[in-house]
């Protein structure tokens, strides 16, 4: 039986532990439980202590983001498999070992991720991941079940064991050895894209991601930085072309950023007619931040890879109309 870590990175989240983690310590007693404090504030540690003697803590100098946070706590954990699970998740009963055994038989798989569902809609997908990630040529990612904000109800449309091009880090199962391998998540992110950005990177090392309908599990979202926040909408530009940056083949890399570049412009003025200043200037932000980022950004041998969408996600969702996937000629 390989040895799983199910590693939580919890920052001021005694809340959430409080509600989310009695699902995971029911539904995952021959496996470990680790949770990773970003050095919380709030007594999220002491209610750990009380509550969840059995639980191991790995307590962190400082709050290092999602990406540095995982890296930081991951070096200090020896397990075959990682489950990089957010503290606003619900598992479900049998949550871990249909993904394990699917990984199990193909050692090519490197990461996967299960059935991602809302925890306030329960017969709808969750916006961060729902049934696994793609991108289109442009860098802009969409999942089956969930294309910008426009997320599908549960009918088992995607009940098939399925390659895709990024897990979620909401709940993403990955061998150890590849993780690092691959260089673990990159701290320059912070938070957000970095789970699609070391995917891109076990994809270019020749390894795969897929998708398990058989495993469960209900996301909350949001709980960190609400989609409305101007931090997050900085995050999530600056770090969508700093991901294409070092992923894309040399051949594609400046005219595809440049593309993006300019979209990003139109959703700039977009943002600034609805009145959204504050938006319009995360935006700036961002592209001057990924500008001073370049010096710092590594190529490691992009390679021209599938389950990249050729169309423009953008231009099928917001101008052709096609708001689920199924709609989508992709595959």
């Amino acid at each position: 039986m390989p040895k799983v870590a199910i590693v939580i990175l919890n920052y001021n989240g005694k809340s959430f532990l409080n509600t989310f983690l009695p699902s995971v310590v029911e539904h995952s007693a021959e496996h470990e439980i680790i949770i990773a404090d970003n050095a919380s504030t709030d007594d999220s540690v002491a209610f750990l202590n009380s509550n969840y003697p059995k639980v191991r803590i790995i307590g962190l100098s400082k709050n290092w983001g999602f990406a540095e946070g995982y890296n930081a706590a991951l070096k200090q954990i020896k397990a075959d498999y990682y489950v990089l699970l957010n503290s606003d998740v619900e598992v479900t009963p049998h949550w871990i070992n249909p993904i394990i055994d699917i990984m199990q038989s193909n050692t090519k798989i490197a990461a996967c991720q299960p059935k991602i569902k809302d925890f306030k809609r329960k017969t709808y997908f969750e916006y961060a991941g729902a049934a696994g990630g793609y991108i289109d040529w442009l860098g802009y990612p969409f999942c089956r079940g969930r294309i910008f904000d426009t997320c599908e109800e549960d009918t088992g449309q995607y009940d098939d064991t399925k390659e895709i091009f990024w897990a979620t880090g909401a709940c993403m199962f990955v061998r150890a050895d590849v993780f690092h391998q691959a260089g673990g998540f990159d701290s320059q992110f912070f938070a957000h894209m970095e789970e699609i950005d070391i995917c891109w990177r076990i994809k270019n090392l020749g390894y795969q991601i897929y998708y398990c309908p058989t495993s469960v599990v209900y996301h909350v979202g949001g709980g960190t930085l609400h989609k409305s926040n101007p931090r997050k909408t900085f995050l999530n530009y600056r770090n969508g072309l700093a991901m294409l940056y070092k992923n894309l083949p040399s051949d594609k890399l400046f005219s595809t950023i440049f593309l993006r570049l300019v979209l990003d412009g139109i959703s700039g003025i977009k943002l600034l007619l609805d009145g959204s200043f504050k938006d319009v200037w995360a935006i700036l932000k961002a592209h001057f931040a990924f500008y001073g980022m370049i010096p710092r950004l590594e190529r490691k041998d992009p390679k021209q890879l599938g389950q990249v969408y050729n169309k423009s996600i953008v231009l099928e969702y917001f101008l052709r109309k096609k708001k689920y996937f199924s709609d989508l000629d992709i595959f």
